[in-house]
């Protein structure tokens, strides 16, 4: 990978965490000892009701504690509806099976395998119900507000070139590397919980309202979370029947689901499908487009779909209409996974614009510059920055994108796409305590799940303060030092470093010192005669009001953006791919990648560029493998294994050469960041499909493109 085009004291900024992960200190949330261990049972239909729970086999299982088939809680409630749950329903509270793997059971043993022993011996008999699992479900709801902006009907009618097409997205998992796992325990009738979380102020309020509790007896610790990609971005269903064995035992409980468990009842990013029609003149300018989306949902929730919200603002164009469709089937509640909506509508989009390009006889690259826009089409109102043509350009140039082939078919082909996500900003609450020592410790709103927000953090706190790196200490993830909003949506670093910037001015005044420069920490702390220095900030978005903090420290979403007063905020990025298609056996190839991505500030290379990588190795899987399989007969996934479920591995993995514009947008936040971990996947999937189509001759319009689709 080639580094970004910065100063040389940015190649020292490695991760601060990295030698606790690599070595194993690093804390994760089942890595807590326990007395007990918990694993759960299943629902073997797809939707019905329970006639009966039979645990008599299970309770004879040596070393088994406890089984649950039954819990007295609340219900938690639907994240995006007001609650703290991926999705409103309970588990084990009534008798309605929503979909297959639905807990049935909760059983507690001396040992995991006894419990897991245990659990596969629960039975249950069921009234059975037809399920309905697909797209072409009769149950839909229209979402009420739409992107919609001049009459795209009527200047589809007068353009000189269009495009209509469907274009099919599969559901997807995003398999985090940590399987999902709590270890739970109470201690003076407190609960203490260790989480592998996005969301630890979630799971807290979520706890809080379902067991009854005063959150002020709850703390959630989330110190790492080995991925989370939006699936670990709320309150879980196993915690709180977990939460009430490990009451009712009088002693700490683990649990940790099966990689099986962590698709049948966990979110998912969910099944979509796109019809995009494109207008343009014969100039070669846009002049209409019409994005129309079905999406699945579960019954039981509809969650909500954003996708023309992201194809409405990739171009100038100035007649747009974007109506989507929710389409109940029996599942668990879809979820967010990395580039939720974006990246699947980036796919649909981005192909069609590569259709167009080629009917108007026109360079991909050239045609997407040709229709580059300072302003939202949306509002009217300018982006804080956007820089899609400086990652056009500088992305061609590294690419070599003037050496692609004139004519479509040679087997090597050169595709690109954009890609844009939303800046969103949430509250949050830092402390900052500077030591008789010399040290500082921060602790503030985050989560650390590999994205690097603990060293942007650091590095923002020495570099202020001009102090060693490792003379700062960064607490995130826990309940108990602020309220740990939900990590996500590429806002993380934007949100935690304004408050950590307000708090270090903050620590300046109380010290005494200059407002800028340099500060020898240890003599301002003996100089004031203290033992420590302490203070506390809060950072809000532009326009945020105070009361959001107050939904932050509820546990409850509390976002502002993309829209602000006077712009709009989205990060960018240009994605290049070189694909090679084998002629006997079609197997595709992708030797080499160029991402440019506009993200504001680069807090930290380092892990931004491995934002970057990461983002382009998750669309070569997108574009090339990962589909999670239904049953239409009788519900739930039958891809639900890394065997049957194959994601991109290192021999797929060609170069990925990263680069970043590197221009703070002062606008958003005077820390200058914009969001990386989102946009860097955005945009790839269409590039390696716009590639296929050139390497070729033939146009898909479904992913993944597999060996089969090429034969």
């Amino acid at each position: 990978m080639s580094t970004p085009e910065r100063s040389g004291d940015d190649l020292t900024k490695t991760r601060v965490d990295a030698v606790a992960k690599v070595t194993g200190a690093a804390r994760y949330g089942t890595d807590r000892p326990a007395q007990a261990h918990a694993a759960l049972a299943g629902a073997t239909i797809g939707r019905g009701r329970v006639v009966r729970v039979d645990t008599d086999r299970a309770s004879a299982v040596p070393g088994v504690l406890l089984v649950l088939t039954q819990v007295d809680v609340e219900p938690p409630g639907f994240i995006m509806g007001g609650g703290f749950s991926f999705q409103s329903i309970q588990p084990l509270v009534g008798d309605r099976i929503a979909y297959r793997g639905q807990p049935v059971a909760l059983v507690v043993a001396e040992t995991p395998h006894a419990a897991a022993e245990a659990a596969n011996l629960v039975t249950a008999d069921y009234e059975e119900e037809p399920v309905e699992v697909t797209l072409d479900a009769p149950e839909r709801v229209r979402q009420p507000e739409e992107p919609s902006v001049g009459d795209p009907e009527a200047a589809l009618a007068a353009s000189a070139v269009t495009v209509d097409g469907v274009y099919s997205h599969p559901a997807q998992n995003a398999v985090p590397m940590e399987l999902f796992g709590s270890t739970v325990e109470w201690t003076s009738n407190e609960l203490l919980v260790h989480e592998g979380t996005q969301n630890a102020g979630a799971v807290r309020g979520g706890l809080a309202r379902q067991l009854g509790l005063d959150q002020s007896r709850i703390r959630v610790v989330a110190t790492v979370t080995g991925g989370g990609f939006g699936q670990k971005n709320s309150l879980q269903s196993h915690i709180a029947p977990l939460a009430v064995a490990a009451r009712r035992l009088g002693r700490p409980v683990k649990l940790t689901l099966t990689r099986q468990q962590g698709f049948h009842q966990c979110s998912f990013r969910p099944a979509t499908r796109h019809r995009v029609r494109l207008g343009a003149d014969a100039s070669g300018k846009l002049t209409a487009a019409i994005h129309e989306v079905e999406q699945q949902t579960s019954r039981h929730d509809l969650f909500p779909a954003g996708y023309t919200e992201l194809t409405a603002r990739l171009y100038g164009v100035p007649a747009f209409r974007g109506p989507q469709w929710l389409v109940r089937n029996d599942t668990q509640t879809p979820g967010y996974m990395r580039a939720p909506y974006e990246s699947p509508a980036a796919f649909a989009f981005e192909v069609a614009i590569d259709e167009l390009a080629e009917r108007l006889g026109r360079d991909p690259v050239e045609f997407r510059l040709a229709n580059d826009t300072a302003t939202d089409p949306l509002t009217g109102q300018p982006f804080s920055s956007r820089h899609v043509g400086t990652c056009l350009r500088r992305g061609a140039e590294r690419f070599g994108w003037d050496r692609r082939p004139a004519q479509p078919g040679t087997g090597v082909g050169f595709g690109v796409a954009i890609g844009a996500y939303p800046g969103h900003i949430s509250p949050a609450v830092a402390h900052v305590r500077a030591g008789a020592d010399g040290g500082v410790t921060v602790a503030v709103d985050g989560h650390e799940m590999g994205q690097g927000i603990r060293s942007a953090i650091a590095y923002l706190v020495a570099e202020d303060l001009d102090v060693p790196v490792e003379r700062v200490t960064v607490v995130i993830g826990d309940t108990a030092v602020a309220p740990q909003h939900l990590t996500a949506g590429s806002w993380g670093t934007a949100s935690a470093l304004p408050a950590v910037q307000h708090a270090l001015q903050e620590l300046r005044k109380k010290l005494g010192t200059a407002g800028v420069g340099p500060v020898d920490v240890a003599a301002a702390v003996a100089h004031s005669g203290r033992a420590s220095v302490e203070v506390e900030a809060v950072g809000l978005g532009p326009g945020q009001p105070p009361g959001a903090l107050e939904r932050s420290r509820a546990g409850l979403p509390a976002l502002v953006g993309p829209v602000y007063d006077g712009f709009t905020t989205y990060s960018f990025a240009a994605h290049f791919v070189e694909v090679r298609v084998e002629p006997t056996t079609c197997r595709v190839r992708v030797p080499r990648v160029v991402s440019v991505a506009d993200c504001g500030r680069v807090a930290s290379p380092v892990t931004a560029a491995s934002q970057v990588r990461g983002g382009v190795v998750w669309g070569l899987g997108a574009a090339l493998r990962e589909a999670v399989e239904v049953d239409p007969r009788y519900g739930g996934f039958v891809t639900s294994t890394l065997e049957d479920y194959p994601v991109t591995v290192n021999a797929d993995v060609g170069s990925i050469d990263v680069d970043f514009v590197g221009e703070p947008d002062p606008l958003l936040n005077e820390v200058g960041v914009k969001g990386l971990g989102e946009v860097a996947l955005v945009g790839v999937v269409p590039a390696v499909l716009n590639a296929i189509h050139h390497a070729t001759g033939r146009r898909f319009r479904h992913v993944p493109v597999t060996v089969a689709d090429l034969l």
